[in-house]
Order: C-alpha cells, then structure tokens, then sequence
C-alpha cells in the first residue's frame, strides 16, 4: 500500500471508529428514551444496535468477534465466581454464559 493510501486508509478508519462511537451513544439515548416511554420495540432495537455497534467496533480497533466471545465470557464467569448481585439474585450472569456456550 502506497503512502497516500494508507493515509486515507488510516484517516478512513479513524473515521469510521468516531461513527461508532457516536453511534453507541445514540443508541444508549434511545434506550433511555425507550425504558422511559415502556417502548418495547424501540428497548429491543436499541439494544441489538449496541450489541452490533460494540462488536463492529471491536473489529475495527482490532479484535475478533471470538476474541469479544471469550472476554465476555470470562467476565462472566468471573462475576459469577465473585457473587455479583445479578447472579445471586437472578442466576443471569450463568443462564447468560450457558446462552453464550451454545451459540
């Protein structure tokens, strides 16, 4: 790759990374605005754009979508391990882990 394109590959890139960013926080407002309003469909939608949004985001700054798998299982089985509040309480820190094994 010649300098200039790997110029605007990189500024390209970098381009793309603030889009997400943005684009996870917009998501987080219409989550609020969702929980707020008891909008299911708009709770669903925002938190399927938050998932797509972390993982394309992961991938653009360098890990895998299998890489994203195993530290979102780690910590799930950390916080379970520590008694988190959310497993104690509801077992979803595990019924979340199991979901993740079976994929």
């Amino acid at each position: 790759m010649s300098r200039p394109e790997r110029s605007v590959h990189i500024a390209k890139s970098m381009k793309v990374i603030e889009w997400l960013k943005t684009e996870i926080l917009d998501q987080i407002a219409n989550l609020y605005k969702g929980l707020h309003h008891a909008n299911r469909s708009l709770i669903q939608d925002s938190l399927a754009s938050l998932v797509v949004a972390t993982y394309v985001l992961a991938k653009r700054v360098g890990f895998s979508y299998r890489e994203v798998d195993q530290a979102v299982t780690r910590k799930l089985r950390e916080a379970a391990r520590e008694r988190h509040q959310l497993e104690d309480w509801y077992g979803d820190l595990s019924d979340l882990e199991e979901y993740i094994s079976k994929r």
